[in-house]
């Protein structure tokens, strides 16, 4: 396998790395970055448990080659709380029991926050429409939408300077 450097920025620090060509974005991500949270799920994109923003795009790191984000920004679950306070779908999942095991909340919040931030006021059906590609085994989807009902309602009531979504 070839190698290639990549320039990518992460959680907004700049990284370069070295990577064959044919590593997922999602093993750079968890093995050379060390930033656990993005989960690998199914190994067939059906899951969504890796998704990950790539230039503020909701997208399934597993898909993709670690070479495919170079000279691009990535977001993770890591970078989606400010210091040490919680993003607002952060707090609307712990608020309204939108997680049971865990496992794929990670996946859910990234595609929640490409939606609100795509669509800050959306509609149940937007929600439902915005998370389908993520899979969760253990809650109902209900108390999901409620928790990114929630964080749309927060976010929408914060003064505009402040809005970090």
């Amino acid at each position: 396998m070839s190698k290639h450097t990549i320039y990518v920025t992460v959680n907004g620090e700049p990284q370069r790395a070295e990577v064959d060509s044919r590593l997922l974005l999602v093993h750079f991500i968890r093995e050379q970055l060390s930033l656990t949270g993005t989960h690998i799920g199914c190994d067939t994109s059906n899951c969504g448990a890796c998704t990950v923003l790539l230039d503020g795009k909701a997208v399934k790191s597993c898909t993709l080659f670690a070479v495919q984000a170079d000279g691009h920004s990535v977001e993770t679950i890591e970078g989606v709380a400010d210091g040490g306070q919680l993003h607002p779908l952060q707090e609307g999942f712990w608020e309204k029991h939108g997680l049971q095991c865990g496992f794929c909340t990670p996946g859910m919040i990234m595609a929640a926050k490409a939606l609100l931030e795509k669509n800050p006021n959306p509609t149940e059906e937007q929600i439902r429409w915005g998370i389908s590609g993520n899979l969760c085994r253990c809650t109902g989807y209900v108390k999901i939408v409620e928790a990114i009902q929630y964080a749309a309602e927060k976010l929408q009531a914060q003064p505009k300077e402040e809005v970090t979504v």
